[in-house]
């Protein structure tokens, strides 16, 4: 093989081994082996700081959707069955898309999380918002026993 033709080859791999770098996703979700799901039918998701509650919107919509009493208010109202919280994070590419969301479900008395899921796609696998929250919930209510 002539040496301008090992480029080409050498060339192309490397083109393809950069864009799989970029078609990176993932999506987990555990649940504390002593939760007791039977328990859980009043949600409360705490809006992240800073953030301007799209998220925390579609998340509690899902949530309601999947048969949960929800509230989103700034503070829930009587004591839920769990505490949802979330993180977010944003990237820039050509527009701007969620990269990685993680929603966790706490017990309201300790702030211990119970249950937790994750969702991490990049450019070239993204999601919508909506996608990447009924991803992660999703995930989360799979772990239900």
């Amino acid at each position: 093989m002539s040496m301008s033709r090992r480029l080409v080859v050498v060339a192309a791999v490397f083109g393809l081994v950069s864009l799989a770098g970029c078609a990176v996703n993932r999506a987990t979700a555990t649940a504390d082996e002593t939760l007791r799901w039977e328990g859980i039918k009043t949600l409360h998701v705490k809006q992240l700081e800073g953030e301007d509650g799209s998220t925390k919107k579609l998340i509690a919509e899902k949530l309601r959707a999947s048969g949960f009493t929800v509230t989103a208010d700034p503070e829930p109202m009587g004591q839920p069955d769990a505490m949802v919280t979330y993180v977010d994070k944003w990237m820039w590419d050509m527009t701007m898309y969620m990269l990685e969301l993680t929603i966790t479900l706490r017990d309201p008395k300790t702030d211990y999380p119970i249950a937790t899921g994750n969702s991490y796609h990049t450019s070239l696998t993204r999601k919508s918002q909506k996608e990447m929250v009924d991803e992660v919930v999703e995930n989360i209510l799979k772990q239900r026993r």
